[in-house]
């Protein structure tokens, strides 16, 4: 969560920076901090950090108790302009419902967001992962379905400089572990216009995932289906492919006649 220490342009605030940096150091696994903890995972000084907890306290984003800090609801509102302007996830949500309700198994649109997905509409039947997914949930794009594809849908400039940067980190041993093998991989998305992952995110997790496409034909998100090891074989995951190639169709329909 550290920030960064020089200015990558005249127009950078850096205590901006450091405000945001500080608000992202609380996740799931660190919902409350001392004001040692929030220094150190922000690489701040404990007087820098205390001066940014409590001006987020005073602006309702941070409570505290006696020795430590956690995010308001208040937080929530930073994202909700983001939610509110878009209309890939109200115009997702219904149609992965029903694909979910056809298939009894969990499904997600996600968007690419620098090097990891986000998800930004999902309809869960069950708890398939040991971490809980939902919507504004990340992963690194190379270690997942959706992220595999929105990869593939880079341009070349773009995917060439995201090639040159990762840091593939093997979550299981299944997980793609060079970058060779990454790039041969994308190339096989962008020639089958669909991805199959098998427990390279985590063991037992298996997922299928399909581009949606915005109406000048770029990859925008991207749609999947998501099963356990035990109950789905591979080979019954291309059956599921023809109701989601369906459902991203009714959705790119409706985010075309949106915006007409």
């Amino acid at each position: 969560m550290s920030v960064p220490t020089t200015a990558p342009g005249d127009g950078y605030v850096q205590s901006l920076a450091r405000g945001l940096a500080v608000i992202r150091a609380f996740d799931a696994d660190h919902p409350r901090m001392t004001l040692s903890e929030v220094a150190r995972r922000t690489d701040l000084s404990r007087a820098a950090a205390r001066r940014f907890l409590l001006t987020l306290e005073s602006l309702g984003y941070v409570r505290s108790d006696d020795r430590a800090f956690q995010l308001t609801p208040q937080v929530l509102q930073l994202g909700f302009s983001y939610l509110s302007s878009q209309t890939l996830p109200d115009v997702a949500q219904p149609h992965l419902q029903a694909l979910s309700e056809q298939i009894h198994e969990s499904t997600s649109v996600a968007v690419l967001d620098g090097d990891e997905i986000v998800y930004v509409a999902r309809h869960a039947t069950s708890r398939i992962m040991t971490v809980s997914i939902r919507v504004g949930t990340r992963f690194p794009a190379y270690a997942t379905s959706m992220g595999r594809v929105l990869l593939a849908g880079l341009s070349p400039d773009a995917l060439q400089a995201y090639l040159a940067r990762v840091r593939l980190e093997r979550l299981t041993p299944h997980t793609v572990g060079s970058v060779a093998a990454l790039r041969d991989s994308l190339d096989e998305v962008r020639e089958s216009g669909w991805c199959v992952l098998d427990q390279e995110l985590e063991l037992g997790l298996r997922s299928l995932a399909v581009p949606v496409h915005d109406g000048g034909g770029r990859v925008v998100a991207a749609a999947n289906v998501s099963t356990k090891v035990v109950s789905t074989d591979r080979s019954r995951l291309g059956d599921y492919l023809p109701p989601l190639r369906a459902t991203v169709h009714a959705i790119e329909d409706d985010l075309r006649a949106q915006s007409r």
